[in-house]
């Protein structure tokens, strides 16, 4: 049987770099959309997400307001943190900072920055989310 996380480690590994699941309602005709996504998050904080502002994605999240977005380790022992979360802000166009940042985290400072900017002729949002709830598992006494 699985352990939750404590808060500290929820908010640690949230924090780690992972990509995230985001997943997100659509009309009643169609399941949820479900993306993988770069995200960034401090411990106590919200999520911010960058996309597309023209996308599926960000219009289907401006459209409902919340969004879950699952995030977990791949290698045994398998751990997980879901997050259910409001949207509270919406930022367009991203700003530059913001952009580098969450490329940054996953591609390095220079290789980040350089994504960035290669993304400066298209429109972006910047959604900012608010954790409403959290489940977590940690599989790492059953291994």
């Amino acid at each position: 049987m699985p352990r939750t996380f404590t808060e500290a480690e929820r908010e640690a590994f949230l924090a780690d770099t992972h990509v995230g699941v985001l997943s997100v309602a659509t009309n009643r005709a169609r399941p949820p959309a479900s993306v993988p996504i770069w995200y960034d998050y401090t411990p106590g904080g919200n999520i911010r997400v960058n996309t597309g502002s023209s996308s599926r994605k960000a219009k289907l999240i401006e459209q409902a307001g919340a969004v879950t977005l699952v995030v977990q380790r791949d290698e045994v022992p398998y751990r997980y943190v879901v997050v259910e979360g409001t949207v509270v802000d919406t930022t367009i166009p991203s700003p530059m900072s913001e952009r580098e940042a969450i490329a940054a985290r996953y591609l390095g400072a220079d290789a980040g920055r350089e994504f960035a900017r290669q993304m400066d002729g298209y429109t972006s949002v910047l959604f900012t989310i608010r954790p409403d709830r959290w489940f977590t598992a940690d599989f790492s006494d059953e291994f």
